[in-house]
């Protein structure tokens, strides 16, 4: 089935990381929103209202958000947007720990970045054993599957993963 998916990274930091991953997922024959560091900088000079715009655009048509993250991915003024938007629309969420990727220089980092999935909180139906349902509040962090794109072998598992969040929700 052909997948239209949103991908969400730290434009100044990860674009070359996030190249590599959007690169694995094209050479499989798949459609993304993938916004290159140039053009990026072009709608970021016009203001928070066009980037918001371009963001909401870009959702569009997607059924799975996929958060790249780096050092400063959950940092990032507009990544908490994406995914609250993601959610909103229904969306299938993961994140994928791309860290172990090398930058344009060579270097690779090894620490990996804070979890912007576990700044968020959203409220869900939860049910007892299907005896009872009840509403409450967590952190998507719970609901949302993260992977390591170097030790979960990404390069062969992303189709996977997108394809799993995509049926998660529903999509």
């Amino acid at each position: 089935m052909a997948r239209k998916v949103f991908f969400s990274f730290h434009h100044q930091y990860d674009s070359w990381r996030a190249g590599q991953v959007r690169n694995s997922w094209l050479t499989k024959g798949k459609e993304n929103t993938f916004l290159d560091g140039v053009a990026w900088e072009k709608v970021k000079r016009k203001g928070d209202a066009a980037v918001k715009s371009w963001i909401d655009q870009e959702l569009n048509g997607t059924s799975v958000t996929v958060v790249l993250i780096g050092k400063h991915t959950a940092t990032r003024k507009w990544v908490q947007y994406e995914i609250k938007e993601s959610y909103k629309r229904g969306n299938g969420l993961l994140g994928v720990y791309i860290h172990g990727i090398k930058d344009d220089e060579g270097r690779t980092l090894w620490w990996r970045g804070h979890n912007p999935f576990e700044d968020l909180q959203v409220t869900i139906n939860r049910s007892f054993l299907g005896l009872w349902a009840y509403i409450t509040e967590v952190t998507l962090s719970e609901i949302v599957p993260t992977y390591y794109w170097i030790d979960d072998n990404g390069r062969e598992n992303l189709s996977n993963w997108i394809e799993s969040a995509a049926a998660k929700a529903g999509r």
